[in-house]
């Protein structure tokens, strides 16, 4: 894990964007990053999912893959404690994207079995795979550095993006310990 820092600063200094904390007050609007990359992938049930077909929609887009036994189970975790908060606005008006950095083990099958033990509702969570070289120019786009280890794992930055309904990028938590109630809070504010 000592490798992590520098991955990070590797991650600012290719996408600088990337790591854009979330550093506005309360009372204030979470400012514009830029255009949010766009994507087409394949989700659990087989069916093609893209950003642009989410406009109009607050997306929260991770990035997961289903064998991790640390980080990523806390992250869907805590997602999945986030939408029971966010009441009848989850689905028609939010949704969350997952999109695995391990696209040759996480097939469609093997995401809709790690969604179900999140009991993540598909109504408006999506968990994405597809092409290896697409899943992974995806990730680069939103900063994600991935690399599989000797015993066949995944390394890489945990970053969940938040767009809003017009597609463009508006804050970024690092890591999975952000504040679930900030969130929650910065989801539903750009509904408005």
């Amino acid at each position: 894990m000592s490798r992590w820092p520098a991955s990070v600063l590797l991650v600012a200094l290719l996408v600088p964007w990337a790591v854009c904390a979330h550093d506005a007050p309360h009372d204030h609007r979470l400012p514009i990053i830029g255009a949010a990359p766009d994507f087409t992938l394949v989700s659990q049930d087989r069916t093609p999912v893209s950003l642009h077909d989410l406009r109009g929609k607050v997306v929260a887009v991770a990035f997961i893959f289903a064998s991790c036994t640390d980080i990523c189970p806390m992250l869907t975790d805590n997602m999945a404690r986030v939408k029971d908060k966010l009441g009848t606005a989850f689905g028609p008006q939010i949704a969350f994207v997952s999109i695995t950095v391990d696209p040759e083990r996480d097939t469609p099958e093997v995401l809709k079995q790690y969604a179900g033990n999140f009991g993540a509702d598909l109504k408006g969570w999506s968990f994405l795979t597809g092409d290896p070289a697409i899943v992974h120019e995806v990730g680069r786009k939103y900063g994600i550095i991935a690399r599989k280890t000797a015993n066949g794992d995944v390394d890489h930055t945990l970053l969940t993006s938040l767009v809003d309904p017009n597609g463009m990028l508006r804050v970024q938590y690092l890591g999975a310990g952000f504040d679930l109630e900030e969130f929650r809070s910065d989801l539903l504010s750009l509904l408005e």
